[in-house]
Parts: C-alpha cells; sequence; structure tokens
C-alpha cells in the first residue's frame, strides 16, 4: 500500500506547530506507528505536520519531585539517561522492549503516549506513575492527569488543535522497589499482556504501592482495588496468591493474538511476578 496525498509541513517551533493543527491534521514525530498507518490507509489525514525540527521540545529535566520529559525526546535517549537509571527504575526497564534499537532510535516518547496503543510500553509506565501530560495549544497550555488522558483504544483526551508538549512522571521515593513485564511472543513484538509495579516497604509492611496492567482492555489500567488491599500488609506468599488471583478476574479482550481466558492467564501470572520483584528489590534497597 502507498500512503494518501497530503500536504507537508515542518514548523520550527512549537508556536508554528500549533497554527497548523485543526482537524484533519497529524502530527509526525518518530513516525514508527504513524507511517505504517498512514502506508495502509488507515488514517487519511489532509495535512501532516512534522515536529521534528522543534528542538524545543526535546529536552529531558529532573525537578525536586519529578521528571519532566519532551514530547520530542527519542526514545534512545532515555534509555540511555543516567537519570533514568537513577531516579526511575520502572521507566528504566521497559524501555529495552520497545519494540527494537532501530525502533527506539526514531520513537520518541510523545508520539508513543498520543498514538495510545493499548499495549505500549510508555503510556503503561506514565499510568503507573501517575503521570502528567501537558498539551499545548493557540489557546494556552493544559495539563491532563494520564488516568484521563488514555480514553480507549488509540484515543486520547488531546483535542484536534492540541499538541502534546511533554509528560511530567513523579518521583518516588528512593529505596522504592518497581518491575515492569511483559509477555509478547517474540521480543520486540507488541505486549500482549505486560504488568508495572512499584512499591515501597518499611519495616515488612506496604506502605504504599501501585499495579498497572496493559494489553487487557483499550487502554493500561490501574488495578487500585489490589494497591489498596496490599498497603498497610506484609506481603504473604498467601496474600499475594489472591491478588494475583483477582487480577486475572478483569474483563479481557479478545483478538487474534489470544482469547480473553488467556489475557486472564497472563495478567494472572505477571501481576504476581511484578509484584514478587517489587517487594524483594524494596526490601533489598532498605536492608
Amino acid at each position: 500500500m502507498k500512503a494518501p496525498l497530503f500536504s507537508y509541513e515542518e514548523p520550527e517551533s512549537v508556536e508554528q506547530a500549533v497554527a497548523l493543527l485543526g482537524d484533519g491534521v497529524r502530527v509526525l514525530a518518530g513516525g514508527q506507528s504513524l507511517m505504517p498507518m498512514l502506508n495502509f490507509r488507515y488514517v487519511q489525514p489532509d495535512c501532516l505536520v512534522d515536529i521534528n525540527a522543534i528542538s524545543e521540545l526535546d529536552f529531558l529535566r529532573v525537578e525536586t519531585d519529578a521528571l519532566v520529559i519532551g514530547a520530542g525526546t527519542r526514545q534512545r535517549t532515555l534509555e540511555y539517561s543516567d537519570d533514568v537509571r537513577r531516579l526511575c527504575p520502572l521507566l528504566a526497564e521497559a524501555l529495552p522492549q520497545i519494540g527494537h534499537r532501530q525502533t527506539r532510535n526514531r520513537g520518541t516518547l510523545g508520539g508513543s503516549l498520543a498514538h495510545a496503543d493499548p499495549a505500549a510500553e510508555l503510556p503503561t509506565v506514565a499510568m503507573a506513575l501517575d503521570g502528567v501530560v501537558r498539551a499545548v495549544s493557540r489557546r494556552g497550555a493544559r495539563d491532563i492527569a494520564m488516568r484521563d488522558f488514555a480514553l480507549g483504544f488509540m484515543t486520547t483526551a488531546l483535542e484536534p488543535d492540541e499538541l502534546l508538549h511533554s509528560l511530567r512522571l513523579p518521583l518516588w521515593a528512593a529505596g522504592h522497589g518497581a518491575c515492569f513485564v511483559e509477555f509478547a511472543r517474540r521480543h520486540g513484538d507488541f505486549a500482549i499482556v505486560s504488568a508495572a509495579a512499584l512499591v515501597v516497604m518499611e519495616a515488612g509492611i506496604v506502605r504504599r504501592a501501585s499495579l498497572t496492567l496493559a494489553g487487557i482492555g483499550g487502554a493500561p489500567q490501574r488495578m487500585t482495588e489490589i494497591e489498596a488491599l496490599l498497603v498497610g500488609q506484609a506481603p504473604s506468599r498467601d496474600l499475594l496468591a489472591e491478588l494475583a488471583r483477582m487480577a486475572g478476574t478483569i474483563e479481557a479482550q479478545e483478538d487474534v493474538h489470544g482469547t480473553a481466558a488467556y489475557r486472564q492467564h497472563l495478567a494472572r501470572m505477571l501481576t504476581a511476578k511484578s509484584l514478587v520483584s517489587a517487594i524483594a528489590r524494596a526490601e533489598a534497597a532498605n536492608d
């Protein structure tokens, strides 16, 4: 297949870019998802706005309590960042599981978030960390919590005239445990199911927890009920087995890659694996 006809714009600033946005316009960042979609004519825009020349969207900033990452930042840059490895181990563990090296060389943070594939690693991490997306338009800027940003299958809260500018990831306290695991048929394939877990331990008790599953439905899902049952408890084998069982009862989609029952089985297994690993890492960090 060949891409449909469209006009092409290459702005050099955010101000120029947002002036071009509106109905019938698509934004090109890394292009790792958009280009195949164009060639299959899954999307047929009137205009393509290429933001690769906008250097102000390519940044990684460490703040007192957060990492702030520009939408144009390459995934490979994040993968090799000492700040990411030191401050945000969940993101560091997820990044090498995104596609292949060539994919990460071109793929951007903002492109992955805006594309909103339900199995993508970066939206899952952003959901687990209570990330906040900043969107800009001619009307100004607004912040959107990740729980409100991912609306469903390849659907976000971005308006047609808005550009994804950056992502703010709140940092967890030093000594927390984090684990990102996924199951794919081959390395580099889209995950069928993935799990992202974070845990803070104190004197053998879970003081804070986050668990997100992806690939189950149209968007990553925080398992808030499981989190609530884990906090304040000593994570015994029986408790973790019960929480994993609960994860396996989640409503799951069915497609050519797997049945709903298969995804529920993976949800149960990956929940157990991610929680056990996150707890072990938290305990080791506090020894």
